[in-house]
């Protein structure tokens, strides 16, 4: 007679890799792009000085896909 082991005791080795390769990550995340945004608030005494903001746009780039400005771009 086999006994099913208690709800939450199976040990992690038996269920298989949990998460996905920070490589694998990456290349999702080139392909399709992604935008990070954040706010950075530098205060003293609750009387805020200095505020940073960071928007930022990650994307991989692709020799097929023409450049979307016509006079050789940003640089």
């Amino acid at each position: 007679m086999t006994t099913t082991p208690a709800w939450g005791t199976v040990p992690a080795e038996s269920l298989g890799p949990v998460g996905v390769p920070l490589v694998d990550l990456l290349d999702r995340v080139l392909a399709a792009g992604v935008v990070v945004s954040g706010d950075l608030v530098i205060a003293i005494a609750e009387v805020p000085l200095i505020r940073l903001s960071l928007h930022a746009l990650l994307s991989s780039v692709n020799e097929r896909v023409p450049a979307p400005w016509t006079d050789g771009g940003p640089l």
